[in-house]
């Protein structure tokens, strides 16, 4: 018996040892979930990118500006002439905050009056608006002591105001910091790309198992046919998957719908179509079902984590950045929550459609042109 039982734990070594791919996988992938969440995942975000219209031009106001950008939460990439560019860049996603300075404001200062700024912040990521409105508001305390200060040391007998610098912060698309808001069109785009890939792939993995996927390939039937005719019903599939989706959201969370839904349904149909491809590509490399699954998990790792889906892109490394804008979800998030959640139309998401229908093209030809490799 002890014989018998050391003889198959070594058949399964063995065995084990012959399926390199799947041994190097289940070894690799406790390393990659460490270092993608250890590494790149930061809940503190810093350096938002930041419009400004500073209104006064002045002295006092470039102070005040000056420490937005050393408490490094805020880059100020955008200067603007007009509270309508601010708007479009937090509505486009380009700026993460907006800060608007009156013409009055060194006057009220001069005056021992309270000055007061707007701070504008996309609030649809509660946790880069949580950061922004911390950090806006501790720079105008620190800011109201210094210059309270400042003017009683020059007090002609006037009592200055207690807090002179009154910043105001304007929470936009989530005033209320709703997490779910956030959270649930990012978890409807990952679930939409982890059932389409991993249904195509085991769809035509399980068909090269049980030798049904050579017998169409002697049929009349062109390579391209088949692949469109595996690829048409999983389109269906998600539509109809990501239409419960969004009932259920909106039904269950009050998930909001500001945009088109038209332009919504438009758009996904070109993420859709990547995913699909990048399944069929996935279906070529792996030789069973168990390996096409534990492929996809290598995929679906990198994307929900650095995606944008759970966790702010802007308070990841440089490196993860790059990273996070080759995945196709990370674009596909920003238009579901840009219409969703913002109401913004194809003006503003017309660069992610091209990303988006770029990547498709490449991983639809790579799948087509490594299919007939395989299979030829």
């Amino acid at each position: 018996m002890r014989s018998r039982l050391l003889g198959m734990i070594r058949k399964e070594f063995i065995q084990m040892w012959r399926d390199r791919l799947t041994v190097g996988m289940m070894l690799s992938m406790p390393m990659m979930i460490l270092v993608i969440i250890g590494w790149a995942i930061n809940t503190d975000v810093k350096h938002m990118a930041t419009a400004v219209l500073d209104q006064s031009r002045t002295p006092e106001s470039r102070d005040l500006l000056t420490a937005f950008t050393n408490s490094q939460y805020f880059n100020l990439d955008y200067h603007v002439d007009s509270y309508e560019e601010i708007t479009r860049l937090v509505d486009s996603g380009s700026a993460k905050v907006g800060i608007v300075l009156p013409p009055d404001y060194a006057r009220a200062l001069k005056q021992q009056r309270v000055a007061q700024i707007q701070v504008i912040v996309d609030a649809s990521d509660p946790m880069v608006a949580t950061s922004a409105i911390n950090a806006a508001n501790a720079i105008g305390q620190v800011g109201s002591l210094k210059i309270a200060s400042e003017m009683l040391q020059r007090s002609t007998g006037r009592v200055p105001p207690p807090t002179p610098l009154d910043v105001r912060v304007r929470a936009w698309y989530n005033p209320d910091l709703v997490s779910s808001i956030f959270i649930i069109p990012g978890l409807l785009s990952f679930i939409l790309m982890q059932t389409t890939i991993t249904i195509i792939a085991m769809v035509v993995v399980r068909e090269r198992e049980r030798g049904t996927l050579e017998a169409l390939i002697v049929s009349p039937l062109r390579r391209w046919e088949l692949m469109i005719a595996k690829i048409v019903p999983n389109v269906v599939i998600a539509y109809a998957q990501m239409t419960l989706a969004l009932v259920f959201g909106v039904w269950a969370f009050g998930i909001p719908v500001r945009g088109s839904l038209i332009l919504l349904y438009f758009l996904s149909l070109f993420f859709i179509m990547g995913t699909l491809g990048l399944g069929i590509l996935l279906s070529t490399i792996a030789r069973t079902q168990q390996q096409a699954m534990q492929l996809a998990y290598f995929i679906f790792v990198p994307s929900v984590y650095l995606s944008g889906v759970l966790f702010p892109i802007e308070g990841m490394p440089p490196l993860a950045r790059t990273v996070a804008y080759v995945i196709p979800l990370t674009y596909y998030v920003e238009i579901i929550r840009g219409i969703m959640l913002k109401g913004i139309g194809i003006s503003y998401l017309w660069k992610h459609l091209l990303v988006l229908a770029t990547i498709g093209v490449v991983l639809i030809t790579a799948s087509i042109l490594r299919f007939h490799k395989k299979l030829g």
